[in-house]
């Protein structure tokens, strides 16, 4: 009688379980490792964006696993090239999914650890189920609006801009010198055009080709870069970026930095404390205390790197424009009298230090301790 009654209650309890899953997302296919807990994990292959293959996976999933087909679906997967777009769209198919940061998950530390994708699969698949069990072994990545991610391509795209910009006038400079021509104005500048005709005719003519089509793409980057910056003023001036215009009313912090800082980190996270902030930034220190041993091994570098990169340099400046605030007479008691190594140091300090106002500044309107704004033009 014990026998007939255990069987309706093992079905009961499978109808009513929850399935999980993790995606390993490959450019040309996606390997997907589900299971209920129960059970073995089950592998499925899928071509790369491919919705209804994934579908089909999930549901041949539900059935090995003899869930109802109504029956919860958790997902993860690493962030990477396909961004945001199958986290929301998962979300529309009711699929509970995250998003976690790559460097977080655990690996074996063995100098020769294998790796494929069925043991990444498998481990995924591990860790959201000891997430979904109440355990922190990961962190989980924020998820921006359609609107707040596409807020970040400007910038995005002139840092890029920049860096080609400067890739073409090295490699200009640098076919020059093969001739003893030594560039005495700016490549791509407005004297340059009058420069290069002066000269032109002391370089072959195979390399002259060259150094022309180099110079049509230099021209070409420089054009974009002014009218990206133009959109920037534009829709500053316009009042359609307040709080990029708040930050910058400050001293020592222009609309390019104001810009990054507002479309990475202070436009759309919220914060509960600095810590937070910290972390956020990678700027929260890491501590080493095991044993006798007790190393403080500097910032964790696992934050947000445009706005970290961006806090460090408008650190520097913010210690020449703004000489009378707090920050910068702490850091000029603290380190300005060491050497290099203590002041780089102490830059990655105050740029905490100045994140944490600046998030302060814009959230409650507290004005840095002996800062300065910039005046108004009439």
């Amino acid at each position: 009688m014990s026998t007939t009654q255990a069987i309706p209650q093992e079905k009961n309890k499978a109808t009513q379980g929850e399935l999980y899953m993790s995606f390993e997302l490959g450019d040309k296919s996606w390997k997907l490792t589900a299971s209920d807990g129960r059970r073995g994990p089950s592998r499925y292959s899928a071509q790369a964006g491919d919705t209804a293959a994934v579908l089909d996976c999930i549901r041949r999933a539900r059935e090995r696993c003899e869930l109802e087909p109504q029956a919860r679906v958790h997902s993860c997967y690493e962030a990477g090239r396909d961004g945001w777009w199958l986290h929301r769209w998962l979300g529309q198919q009711g699929i509970d999914n995250l998003v976690v940061d790559a460097a977080s998950i655990e690996v074996n530390r063995r100098a020769r650890r294998a790796k494929t994708d069925r043991l990444d699969g498998d481990r995924l698949l591990a860790m959201l189920r000891r997430h979904h069990a109440g355990e922190r072994g990961w962190s989980v990545l924020h998820e921006p609006t359609p609107e707040q991610e596409d807020a970040r391509r400007v910038h995005r795209e002139l840092a890029r801009l920049t860096q080609e910009r400067i890739a073409h006038t090295n490699r200009i400079g640098s076919l020059l010198v093969l001739h003893n021509l030594r560039v005495s104005v700016t490549v791509g500048g407005r004297d340059w055009a009058y420069w290069w005709e002066r000269h032109r005719e002391q370089v072959p003519p195979v390399l002259r080709g060259e150094i022309e089509r180099e110079s049509a793409r230099l021209a070409l980057v420089r054009q974009q870069l002014n009218e990206l910056h133009g959109v920037q003023r534009q829709e500053v001036v316009q009042g359609k970026q307040p709080l990029v215009a708040q930050l910058a009313r400050l001293r020592a912090i222009g609309t390019k930095g104001a810009w990054v800082l507002v479309k990475e980190v202070f436009g759309w996270r919220r914060f509960a404390n600095r810590r937070e902030l910290a972390g956020c930034l990678g700027l929260a220190p890491t501590p080493y205390n095991s044993g006798d041993s007790q190393i403080e091994q500097g910032i964790s570098k696992a934050g947000n790197k445009r706005a970290r990169t961006m806090l460090v340099e408008l650190a520097w400046r913010w210690l020449r424009l703004q000489p009378d605030s707090l920050m910068t007479l702490w850091f000029n008691r603290r380190f300005a009298g060491s050497g290099k190594r203590m002041r780089r140091v102490g830059i990655l300090a105050l740029a905490r230090r100045l994140a944490i106002a600046l998030w302060r500044y814009l959230e409650h309107g507290e004005i840095p301790a002996g800062a300065s704004l910039k005046a108004v033009s009439a």
